[in-house]
């Protein structure tokens, strides 16, 4: 019988550069999908996913994560006699309860490898989720329930992947399919960012992990990897040769929110989606690109 996912880890000591100078002071994590933080997406889908514990590594500049999501208390008395009783609603149902976060120090930029073992004490002696806090998934049932499903199914470590353009493949961690297995399939090859020519597959890990604590004697070494840092990829390759992996193929929209690119991309998508923007943005990004609105038929109007 496996073991519970109950803990997840979301690194989240990263500078942002790419959004200077917007992230000089702002955590990039606490940047805006509409009227949400990225963050707040990320945590939503681990606790559909049924984790209990939040485990945040952080570093400097990044206490306002922290502050998001304790209650404050001046914000709920005063919506509370204002009678905005929905948005007071809405506060409370996505805090986590006393206790579920905790909060470590990255002290050194030194790679993704470094900043999960930072979490080692908090997460003890058994598995977790981890999840990349830049990636927001967007589909029907999360990407980490779907993980959760198929690790119940299988046990060992199981990655998400998606499809990328082929000729992309050697900007990823790029895994190969092997044996169907329950509903995903047995990962036979893992490899970091592959000569062009020689991917396995194009199917490349996505920012969602399910991995066993064994990791963390692995990261323990602190060898370096690409770019002088710890990576996680070397360590889950020196996992692989004991214990299984297993893939998860991600159906749904995968926004990487860690580009200026897909934010805009993120935040288009999610306001349009909301009954109350729909045709005012839509009316907008007509305009933008020149298309003639449409009528109620949807036939162009003229």
């Amino acid at each position: 019988m496996t073991q519970r996912v109950r803990k997840a880890v979301f690194p989240v000591a990263g500078l942002g550069t790419r959004f200077l100078p917007a992230t000089k002071a702002v955590p990039k994590e606490m940047l805006t999908i509409v009227d949400r933080p990225v963050i707040d997406y990320v945590v939503e889908e681990a606790r559909e996913a049924g984790i209990e514990h939040f485990i945040f590594v952080t570093g400097r500049n990044k206490g306002v994560i922290e502050d998001h999501f304790d209650v404050q208390f001046e914000l709920y008395d005063t919506l509370a006699q204002r009678g905005r009783d929905e948005t007071l609603a809405m506060l409370q149902r996505v805090q986590p309860l006393p206790g579920q976060t905790s909060f470590t120090r990255q002290q050194a930029p030194l790679g993704l490898g470094h900043a999960v073992w930072c979490a080692r004490e908090l997460v003890g002696d058994e598995p977790f989720a981890l999840l990349l806090p830049d990636m927001i998934m967007r589909a029907e049932v999360g990407c980490l329930s779907q993980m959760v499903s198929l690790y119940d199914q299988t046990g060992g470590n199981v990655v998400a992947v998606q499809e990328c353009d082929p000729a992309d493949a050697h900007k990823y961690g790029i895994v190969g399919r092997g044996a169907r297995a329950g509903t995903g399939f047995e990962i036979d090859r893992m490899v970091e960012k592959p000569a062009r020519g020689t991917a396995p597959s194009n199917l490349y890990l996505n920012g969602r992990y399910i991995l066993q604590p064994q990791i963390f004697s692995i990261l323990e070494k602190q060898e370096r990897g690409a770019g002088n840092e710890i990576q996680l990829t070397d360590a889950m390759l020196k996992l692989k040769a004991k214990q299984p992996f297993y893939g998860y193929h991600f159906k749904g929209r995968a926004f990487d929110c860690g580009s200026p690119e897909g934010f805009v991309e993120a935040n288009l998508t999610f306001a349009l989606e909301r009954p109350e923007m729909h045709e005012r943005i839509e009316r907008a990004l007509r305009a933008l690109t020149g298309e003639q609105p449409r009528g109620k038929s949807g036939l162009k109007a003229g």
